[in-house]
């Protein structure tokens, strides 16, 4: 008896995304990257150092859902008898809710210098990807994290002297975003408080084009109007544009009494030479008029998350320079909150 094997179409990229992200007919994503390959090791996963401390620094990973892939990677400097209380960092990563790992070299060589220039703790969660996971999965991940802090916090963190009434969140880029919608979701979360929040170069856009996206579109090899439109396409909900409130919270559903009331002082981080520079300033201006606590921290002449590339972190003064400014802004507004 003879049997045939169905004849199916071979698949094909539906999307091919700047070396980031090649989507296919059948639904499945190759993350592999494609791009300059001098860049590669800027992705490259980082182990845990798992309770030993390097350069100051000790890592640990926590797996919150091995169902859902949501993760931490929690961020501990060396013990001080100067700072026996931590403030903690809750990070959101960036990557258009598509890509990145907060495990890469380029997220672990940034914030093992913040906890130790700090010094702090730093919780960094690794959210669900679209488009397998469109929004708003990863908002429920960073709230559920904030969760586990309410309920569950670790030995680990008790020991280390981890003060909980003392949380920032803070986020990168589409991890701004996310550092929104906790503030403006968490509610009463005690014991844990939420004492401030720090969007930097957060994800802020409308359906049509600012000034800054038109002049500035394709400055950053970090974010591009390409990467820009085509990410979002696959991160927000089926149908929604730009103008959906994760995207655009500058927007009519943005900010309301009740929200505004129960959200932390915040610092929003600008770079100069952002394409979605002029939205982040929209951003900041509807918050204000809402009522809400915002100071701004311009950084000059560089672009879109720029101290999270390593190589012109180390490379050009510049961005060295204008990465110090950052730390520093960062520091001293944990300092005063």
């Amino acid at each position: 008896m003879f049997t045939t094997t169905p004849n199916h179409p071979p698949k094909t990229i539906v999307e091919d995304i700047s070396g980031w992200l090649r989507l296919y007919s059948d639904g499945t994503v190759d993350r592999t990257w494609t791009g300059p390959p001098q860049i590669l090791s800027a992705f490259q996963t980082i182990p845990p150092t798992n309770g030993d401390y390097v350069d100051g620094v000790a890592t640990h990973d926590v797996i919150l859902d091995p169902l859902s892939d949501v993760l931490f990677r929690l961020y501990l400097p060396l013990p001080s008898p100067h700072h026996p209380h931590l403030p903690l960092l809750l990070h959101f990563q960036g990557g258009g809710f598509c890509v990145s790992r907060p495990t890469w070299r380029m997220y672990h060589e940034f914030y093992s210098r913040l906890v130790r220039s700090l010094p702090a703790a730093c919780v960094s969660v690794q959210t669900r990807l679209a488009p397998e996971h469109r929004l708003p999965a990863a908002v429920d991940d960073c709230l559920s994290a904030l969760s586990w802090l309410r309920s569950s916090p670790s030995d680990v963190l008790a020991s280390a002297g981890v003060d909980l009434t003392r949380v920032f969140l803070i986020g990168d880029s589409s991890g701004g975003n996310l550092v929104h919608q906790v503030a403006a979701r968490a509610g009463d979360v005690s014991p844990v408080r939420i004492a401030g929040a720090i969007p930097i170069h957060p994800g802020f856009v409308r359906a049509r084009r600012s000034a800054s996206e038109k002049d500035l579109g394709n400055e950053s090899p970090m974010l591009t109007l390409d990467m820009l439109d085509r990410f979002l396409a696959l991160a927000l909900p089926e149908g929604e544009t730009k103008d959906h409130p994760i995207t655009c919270p500058m927007g009519e559903e943005g900010f309301v009494e009740e929200v505004v009331g129960q959200m932390p002082p915040m610092m929003v981080v600008v770079a100069e030479k952002d394409l979605i520079r002029d939205t982040e300033m929209e951003y900041v201006e509807a918050a204000r008029k809402a009522g809400l606590e915002v100071e701004v921290l311009v950084n000059e002449g560089v672009g879109h998350s720029f101290y999270l590339n390593s190589f012109a972190v180390k490379e050009d003064p510049k961005t060295a320079e204008e990465t110090e400014k950052l730390i520093d802004g960062i520091r001293d507004f944990v300092r005063r909150h």
